[in-house]
Parts: structure tokens; C-alpha cells; sequence
């Protein structure tokens, strides 16, 4: 199955590199045309989102009805949710550290009363309502098909994990006819994926037209600091606390990170790390990782894992208040911490997410810092989305790999062999 859409790789790299360069170009010299741009990127991630859904299910489903043993499904469960906690918590100190150190806020002495508290509205509104009681129960769908049309990723990973479940409890060769079925409707699905790839680059570079024809490049300048500060931040957190665990493994973290090279391309241009999700679960399939541990881990990380987003939230946080003169002691770093172990997860799968967290960990702290803040955060949190997203992608990537090494199903010697190819995923393919 790997291979249907791993060969349709080869030149994505760089039609995809083309299309981000072209498309920051095009909104430079040329905004109001690259505003018209949108569509592109919007329909792309459209596409991919379709087929995500019923991909999660039959890779599941299969995976799980092959298992001997049910229990494993609820240990490789566990050890994700200890792994992402872990990475979330340990992201979330970093991101706080280096906002109280480097100080990005510190010195634009903004007025609490100046800030235009309606510009948030959308987003102080939906956070009212996110709370972990919330989250848990929206995980449970009100029906089977209302998972599927509404694109949950929880809900439908739920089902078909209580489906696999049901499959492996059949006597005999009962259930065997489904799940042959089932796989080879998976691999049409990556066929289907195949297709979708083809016009990857087109969506790299409407979304990326857009996003600069919109907000410009010089809406950087003046909180550029902190920009730079949260790019520098994930990038070290990416290449030292993800690198530190895949030399754990005995494996290197920057070949990982070319070996999902096409993937943090898409991310880069689209902003969206579910944009990326079908082609790596495929890949982490063919670094040696079981199929149903890869169906498993990788939706429960988009969820729970999102390492990007929790650098973001307390560097956010310690910026505003920064920025409004507001000084935090060490107890009220603790409550952030706590407070954002919660909220994090309240709204992971909803649209605005990152905003709508941040202003239900800032109205749970007493006022000590005004959810208005935020406001100092609007014109440049497109362009910090996408180190969010990239982010959470290898973070996804590494506790795949993570978790099926804990496991003991990863198959080391295929992984190295895999990632010290020089031709990359093409030569990989061909090699199977």
C-alpha cells in the first residue's frame, strides 16, 4: 500500500518548494491578486480532510482485527497518552523559559485600556464552552455516519477502534470477508491520496499567496522579536528535545526530518498539519512501524500532541503580559502550566483552536492577565501557525516512531536502512 503513493513523491519536494516561493512572491508584489488566491489552498486542504476520515477507519479497523491480542491496542493507547503528556509538558516549559528570559514584550508598554476587546469576540465566545468534561464527551459521536460527515477525527478513531475490537472477537473465519474488504477499500483510499498529491504544490501556493497578499510581510516587523524568539524556540526544541528521543531509539533527527520532507513543505505552505497526515502515516508504515499502532498513535498525537501549539500558548501568554507591564511570579507559572494541561486539549480539534485555548487558559487565571491581550497577537498569528503546525508534524513523527520502539515492534535495522537512503522515500519504495 506504501507504495502507491510513495513513488507519486518523487519531484513533490520541489514542485512543492516552487509553488510556497512562488506564492510568497506573488502576495509580495502583487497582494490584492494574491488575496484571490485562497480558494486554492482552501480546496486543497478540503481534499485532504475528505479522505482523512475514512482512512483513519479501514487502517484501524484492519490493524486492530489482526491483532491477537486486544489489550495491546489499550498498552499502545497508554504509552502514547504518557508519551504526549510528557512531550506537551516538557514544550510548555520551554516556550514559558524562554519568554521569561528573552523578554519579547518587555518595552511596548501598551495600555490595558487601548486594547479592542471586539476583534476577539469569535474567539473569547467558543472558550467559555471548552472544558475537559466537554472534550471527553464530544469524543463520543451522536451517531456513526454524523463522525464521518463531520470530520472528527476522535469520534471516528473511537468507532473504529470498538469495530476492529468487534471484528477480532468473531469465532472462526467469521469477520475474515469485512476485513478483506476493508483493505483493499484502504488501498483505493491511498490511491485516492495519490491523486490528491498531485495538486499539492497549487494548494502550497494559494495558501501561501494568500496569507502574505494579506497580511504582508512587513506586518512582521513589529513583533518580530517575538516571532523570531518562537520560530528559534521550536526549531531547537525539534532538533534537541525530539532529537534527544530519537537518539534514544538509535536514530538521527535530522534524517527523520528529511525523510518527511514533502510533508513539512505542504504544512509550510498550508499551515495545516492534518494536511499532511494520510502521506505519513504511509511513511511511517514504511519505516517499520505496524499499521495498526501508526492508525492508532498518529490521530490520538493531532489531538493530544501538539508540542507547536503548547510552545505557543505560555510564550504567547508571558508575552502579553510583557507587553501590559504585568509581572508574573513564579506561582502563577505553575497555575499557567497547570491550567494550559487542561485547556490544551479542550480545543484541539476546533477550528481556531490555538486562540480559543489561549483565551480559556487566560479567563481561568482571575484577571491576573485580560484575555484582551490577545488583540496584540491577531496580526501575526497566521505567520506563527505555521511553526505551530510544522512542530506538531515532527512531533507526530517522532512519537510514532517513539511509540512503536517502546513497543518493540519497530524494526530498527529497516528504519536506519530506510532513512540513511540517499535517494530518499523513492529509493525506499523501490527497495520493497
Amino acid at each position: 500500500m506504501a507504495a502507491t503513493t510513495m513513488k507519486s513523491a518523487k519531484g513533490l519536494y520541489i514542485q512543492v518548494l516552487i509553488g510556497v516561493v512562488l506564492g510568497a512572491a506573488l502576495g509580495h508584489f502583487w497582494p490584492d491578486l494574491a488575496v484571490k488566491m485562497q480558494p486554492f489552498g482552501t480546496a486543497f486542504i478540503k481534499l485532504v480532510r475528505m479522505i482523512i476520515a475514512p482512512i483513519i477507519f479501514v487502517t484501524v479497523v484492519v490493524g486492530i482485527a489482526k491483532l491477537s491480542d486486544a489489550r495491546e491496542v489499550g498498552r499502545i493507547g497508554i504509552k502514547a497518552i504518557v508519551y504526549f503528556e510528557v512531550m506537551t509538558t516538557l514544550a510548555m516549559f520551554v516556550g514559558l523559559m524562554v519568554a521569561h528570559v528573552l523578554q519579547p514584550g518587555a518595552g511596548l508598554n501598551v495600555d490595558p485600556a487601548s486594547l479592542d476587546v471586539h476583534t476577539i469576540a469569535k474567539y473569547t465566545a467558543p472558550s467559555a464552552h471548552q472544558d475537559v468534561v466537554g472534550f471527553l464527551m464530544n469524543i463520543i459521536p451522536n451517531t456513526v455516519v454524523d463522525a464521518f460527515t463531520k470530520g472528527e477525527i476522535l469520534q471516528v478513531l473511537l468507532f473504529a477502534v470498538l469495530f476492529g475490537l468487534g471484528l477480532s472477537r468473531l469465532p472462526g473465519d467469521h469477520g475474515k470477508a469485512i476485513v478483506h474488504v476493508l483493505d483493499e477499500a484502504g488501498a483505493g483510499l491511498f490511491g485516492v491520496i495519490a491523486l490528491i498529491m498531485r495538486v499539492a504544490p497549487l494548494g502550497a501556493f494559494g495558501a501561501m499567496a494568500f496569507t502574505i497578499g494579506k497580511y504582508g510581510i512587513g506586518a512582521l516587523a513589529q513583533l518580530g522579536f517575538l516571532m523570531l524568539c518562537f520560530y528559534l524556540t521550536c526549531v531547537i526544541f525539534i532538533f534537541a528535545g525530539m532529537g534527544l528521543v530519537a537518539a534514544m531509539m538509535g536514530l538521527n533527527i535530522f534524517k527523520i526530518v528529511r525523510f518527511i520532507k514533502e510533508e513539512f513543505l505542504i504544512v509550510l505552505g498550508t499551515s495545516s498539519s492534518e494536511a499532511a497526515m494520510p502521506t505519513l502515516m504511509e511513511k511511517l508504515e514504511l519505516l517499520g512501524c505496524e499499521k495498526s499502532l501508526v492508525g492508532l498513535t498518529v490521530p490520538l498525537g493531532y489531538a493530544f500532541n501538539l508540542d507547536g501549539s503548547s510552545i505557543y500558548f505560555t510564550m504567547a501568554i508571558g508575552f502579553i503580559a510583557q507587553a501590559l507591564n504585568i509581572p508574573l511570579s513564579w506561582s502563577d507559572y505553575l497555575l499557567i502550566l497547570a491550567v494550559l494541561l487542561l485547556t490544551s486539549k479542550g480545543a484541539a480539534a476546533v477550528t481556531g483552536g490555538g486562540f480559543i485555548t489561549l483565551a480559556a487558559t487566560l479567563a481561568t487565571m482571575n484577571g491576573k492577565v485580560p484575555v484582551a491581550g490577545m488583540v496584540l497577537l491577531l496580526g501575526i498569528d497566521r505567520f506563527m501557525s505555521e511553526a505551530r503546525a510544522i512542530t506538531n508534524l515532527f512531533g507526530n513523527t517522532v512519537a510514532t516512531i517513539f511509540v512503536a520502539w517502546w513497543e518493540g515492534s519497530l524494526d530498527i535495522r529497516k528504519a536506519r536502512a530506510v532513512l540513511d537512503r540517499p535517494g530518499g522515500v523513492e529509493e525506499a519504495v523501490l527497495a520493497e
